[in-house]
């Protein structure tokens, strides 16, 4: 819906009789108007640096203007407005009073699309109260609404919420069943980040039901799209659950290789907390191949990194890990010293910063 720019229109034509009556009201109309406007992009600034408390403010005065010069579809559009501060606070029983009246309002304007997303921020609002009941009635009224205005977003937002309401409810099956559907959208939409977005979650929902294969087929599709648009970050994420998923069915040669494209990656960027989950992850699969050498030299890292974070805890358990990989190597002689170093953590290093 658009916001009225105050602009006028010359008219060439004769005006109706009433016309003095009509322009007075306008002009009487347009300063108010004009100042809601005004708190309108206040608003929106406040909310884009989430200051969401602000931004209610100058909505909540905004409101009030509207609603005296009766402009029900700015209206509708503020509450929508504070509905969404609300929920970004995480008060979500005060957003969702606002979206019901938001609902009431595009439903007497008869704007099918706008109801179609209200009713989509009510179902998100009721699945973090955890009534994901309620969500779901909401989510596939949107849905169909989605589909009968031809709103292949908002079609696939609704698909995508329901799949998340769904696995709350652990109902993985309908969870798949939804996320398939958008996936199908998304590839339509050629819009690969949110197709990215679907694969890894749907590789997800297979891991949780044990389907590991179908896992695995899911996040190899996340990680092309990862390599493609040349998103280090969901590389990163996606090249983690491919190894998990290797290691859940015993591939640990595949696992292996994963984590290893993970920690290059890690070192690339420089992201030293990844580098060192990375490595620990490394150090436990070497462990479940037998080779103790590696996985030592993977805790040793690790315990490097650890220092350098001067993270006390990610240093106890890779001196905790040495001390045992050692032992099972039968160099208890290291295993010992890992010991000792446990009883006086950080005093035998200096950190690396």
């Amino acid at each position: 819906m658009r916001i009225p720019n105050g602009d006028r229109t010359t008219i060439a034509h004769p005006l109706p009789e009433d016309w003095q009556g009509n322009e007075k009201e306008s002009l009487e109309k347009q300063p108010l108007s004009a100042k809601a406007i005004q708190l309108t992009t206040q608003a929106s600034e406040c909310h884009q640096n989430q200051q969401y408390n602000a931004a209610i403010k100058f909505l909540q005065q905004a409101l009030s203007i509207y609603r005296e010069i009766q402009s029900r579809s700015e209206e509708g559009v503020v509450l929508g407005k504070i509905g969404n501060a609300f929920y970004a606070l995480g008060d979500y029983v005060k957003a969702i009073n606002y979206y019901l009246q938001w609902l009431d309002v595009v439903r007497e304007l008869k704007d099918l699309r706008t109801e179609g997303l209200a009713l989509g921020n009510l179902g998100n609002a009721y699945r973090h109260l955890e009534d994901h009941v309620r969500a779901i009635e909401y989510q596939q009224q949107s849905l169909a609404i989605a589909k009968a205005v031809g709103d292949d977003r908002g079609e696939v937002a609704a698909l995508n919420n329901l799949g998340l309401a769904f696995k709350a409810l652990s109902n993985y099956e309908k969870t798949v069943e939804y996320l398939q559907q958008s996936l199908v959208l998304m590839q339509k939409l050629e819009d690969r980040q949110g197709e990215a977005q679907v694969l890894r979650n749907l590789g997800n929902v297979y891991y949780a039901l044990g389907n590991y294969a179908q896992a695995i087929e899911a996040y190899q599709r996340r990680l092309a799209i990862a390599k493609d648009t040349q998103d280090g970050r969901g590389e990163l994420q996606v090249l983690r659950n491919l190894a998990s998923a290797c290691y859940a069915v015993g591939d640990y040669s595949g696992a292996i290789a994963y984590y290893q494209m993970r920690l290059e990656i890690a070192r690339e960027i420089a992201d030293r907390r990844v580098e060192e989950q990375t490595l620990g992850n490394l150090g436990v699969t070497y462990e479940a191949v037998g080779n103790f050498a590696k996985a030592v030299e993977c805790y040793e890292q690790r315990l490097a990194v650890a220092i350098f974070l001067q993270d006390s805890r990610i240093e106890q358990q890779s001196l905790g890990s040495l001390k045992v990989a050692c032992y099972a190597m039968g160099d208890y002689a290291r295993a010992f010293k890992y010991q000792e170093m446990r009883n006086t953590p950080s005093q035998n290093f200096i950190g690396n910063r």
